[in-house]
């Protein structure tokens, strides 16, 4: 958990701690929105709960200014989880002998925000903390309607309040309207922003006051869709497993080769659909920022600040783990 300051409405009567939830497919710029939240608000302190599906902790290390205080959920998708670590840090987070004036989760790219939502309408929160909205970040590049046979996929956008479409700058203006179009299709009332690095106004998506409880329980269906999450909550990664998901950590105290590295990249297999890590090349001294979607990557340079290591996560659709742990192995200089 991180100290910071978004938006909060001037002159709210309401007492309660304001919460937005982050969600959105694996790559679609949550990391992104959270740094941007946090890095241009000023004055209020923001507790930001961040969960990641790997065993290894990577997000932590790219959200700006983090500090000891960040609270990391244990491994698994927060859905999965909810019965204990999300509950907990909630908890902690409304302990603090130093007050925050707004609370941020981001959940893992692989999260149904069901169960999460459910957690906040529990007994115990519900005079404490106040849902504020639900934020689906949607990647305009890399949409593809198949991934959202996945229902955890399809509830990131069919119960967000606002969707960002990022990455708008990658592809055509006529392509980002039928990805719209079809984001239409899965759910009809959210507010649609379309966003490049995902570079929007915050009063558009903090302290809006536009999550509704009443949308969770309008028919049957929806209700037996929270009962379901109710029940299936403490069993870690059922529908990750159901959908096909794995990942692989990766972690060495050795560095990579520059042109193996390479070489690995292009081999890659296509049920490989996110990668992401902090990259040590032994041609340089700096640290890279790897992030993978698709087929495209980028390298961002940044500084070590404590061991040189490579930390890498992959993440995919029936992953051949040992022959992808094999190949990084060989991209290490001692191999």
């Amino acid at each position: 958990m991180a100290i910071f300051a978004p938006a909060r409405t001037e002159g709210s009567s309401d007492p309660r701690l304001p919460a937005t939830i982050i969600t959105g497919f694996l790559g679609s710029g949550k990391t992104t929105l959270l740094n941007h939240i946090l890095t241009n608000q000023q004055g209020l302190r923001t507790a930001v709960i961040v969960n990641e599906f790997s065993d290894i902790g990577i997000d932590n290390e790219l959200i700006v200014a983090a500090d000891a205080d960040m609270v990391e959920l244990s491994n698994g998708c927060i859905c999965c989880s909810i019965n204990n670590d999300l509950i907990e840090a909630i908890r902690r987070v409304l302990d603090l002998a130093r007050k925050v004036d707004y609370l941020v989760v981001e959940t893992t790219g692989l999260a149904d925000p069901l169960p999460v939502v459910l957690t906040f309408l529990r007994a115990e929160f519900r005079n404490l903390v106040r849902l504020d909205s639900i934020v689906t970040v949607a990647d305009a590049a890399s949409f593809c309607i198949d991934l959202f046979d996945s229902p955890a996929a399809r509830n990131q956008l069919l119960y967000g309040d606002v969707i960002l479409l990022n990455k708008c700058d990658l592809v055509a203006p006529h392509e980002v309207g039928a990805v719209e179009g079809k984001i239409r299709a899965i759910t009809e009332g959210a507010r649609i922003v379309r966003t490049t690095r995902c570079q929007v106004s915050l009063p558009l998506i903090l302290s809006v006051g536009l999550f509704q409880s009443d949308r969770y329980f309008a028919d049957e269906r929806r209700r037996a869709d929270i009962g379901h999450a109710a029940e299936d909550h403490g069993h870690r990664h059922d529908h990750v497993a159901a959908d096909g998901f794995a990942s692989l950590s990766f972690r060495s105290d050795q560095a990579f080769a520059v042109h193996k590295f390479q070489n690995f990249l292009e081999r890659l297999p296509d049920t490989v659909f996110r990668a992401k890590g902090l990259l040590w090349i032994e041609e340089s001294d700096k640290r890279y920022i790897f992030h993978l979607v698709g087929k495209r990557f980028s390298l961002d340079e940044s500084y070590w600040s404590g061991p040189m290591e490579n930390k890498l996560v992959l993440i995919g659709r029936n992953l051949d783990r040992e022959r992808l742990q094999h190949q990084l192995e060989a991209c290490l200089t001692s191999a």
